[in-house]
C-alpha cells in the first residue's frame, strides 16, 4: 500500500513526516508532498487550485504509483479530491483528516461565515502577491491551541505564505461523487474548521473516526493519527 500525504494550507511535506515515519515502520510506502508555491523560499504569486491538483496527479503518475491511499489534511482536501477524480484507476481510497470535503463550485473561502470570509478576502486583496500569510496567532488560536508555546512558535516559523488562488478557487467536481471509498478522521479538539467534522464526513457518507488533539495533531499525536490512517 502506498500513502500519498497531502498537506493543509500553509504547510509542506514536513508536516506529515512524523506520520509518514510510522506508516513506513508498518511496511508501507509513504510519499509526502509539498505543493507548488509552498516550499521554503517559494514565490506564492499566481498559483491556482488547478496547479495543486495537477501536481498531485503528476507526482502519482511520475512515481508510477498504484493502490494509492490519498490522505488530505485541512485545505488539502481540495487538491486531493480533484486529483482522486483524475486518478480513479490508481487511487484505492481517500482519507480526509481534519479536512474540507469539497462541494462542486464552492471554494474554501465560501465555506466560512461572512465575517471570516470578508477578512480572508481582504487579506488576499491587500497582499502584493495576492497571497495569505500565516501568523503565530493562527497557530495559537486555531491550529494548535493549548500546545506548548515553543512548539507553537516552531510551527509558525515553518508555515509558508499561500497563494490566494488556492483559497479562492473551486473544483468542478465534489467529494460526494467520488467513485472510490472515502473515510474521515477528526481530532477531538479541532477548532479550525468552519463547520463540525461530522458535516464534512457526511458529505462522503461516513462517520468520523476520532483521534486526540488539535487541527494539527499529526505533529503532536502522530501515533494516533498514523494508526487511524492504517485502520481507516
Amino acid at each position: 500500500m502506498t500513502y500519498v500525504l497531502v498537506p493543509g494550507g500553509w504547510h509542506g511535506a514536513w508536516s506529515w513526516r512524523p506520520v509518514a515515519k510510522r506508516l513506513r515502520a508498518a511496511s508501507h510506502r509513504a510519499v509526502t508532498l509539498t505543493l507548488p508555491g509552498l516550499g521554503d523560499g517559494d514565490d506564492p504569486s499566481g498559483y491556482k487550485l488547478k496547479d495543486a491538483v495537477d501536481y498531485v496527479v503528476n507526482e502519482v503518475r511520475r512515481l508510477d504509483l498504484d493502490d494509492v491511499i490519498l490522505v488530505a489534511h485541512s485545505w488539502g482536501g481540495y487538491p486531493a479530491t480533484g486529483a482522486a477524480h483524475m486518478l480513479a484507476d490508481q487511487v484505492a481510497k481517500i482519507v480526509y483528516y481534519n479536512a474540507f470535503a469539497p462541494l462542486r463550485g464552492r471554494s474554501l473561502v465560501e465555506e466560512y461565515p461572512p465575517n471570516t470570509r470578508e477578512l480572508m478576502l481582504r487579506l488576499i486583496s491587500e497582499s502584493p502577491c495576492r497571497a495569505m500569510a500565516p501568523s503565530l496567532d493562527l497557530v495559537e488560536q486555531l491550529l494548535m491551541q493549548g500546545e506548548v508555546p515553543e512548539l507553537q512558535r516552531l510551527v509558525a516559523d515553518l508555515l509558508t505564505t499561500q497563494s490566494g488562488g488556492y483559497f479562492l478557487d473551486a473544483l468542478d467536481v465534489d467529494a460526494e461523487s467520488l467513485s472510490i471509498p472515502a473515510t474521515y478522521i477528526a481530532s477531538d479538539n479541532d477548532c479550525a474548521l468552519p463547520r463540525p467534522a461530522a458535516e464534512f464526513a457526511a458529505r462522503v457518507g461516513v462517520e468520523p473516526i476520532v483521534v486526540p488533539g488539535t487541527h494539527s495533531s499529526m505533529l503532536t499525536h502522530p501515533d494516533d493519527v498514523a494508526n487511524a490512517i492504517l485502520t481507516a
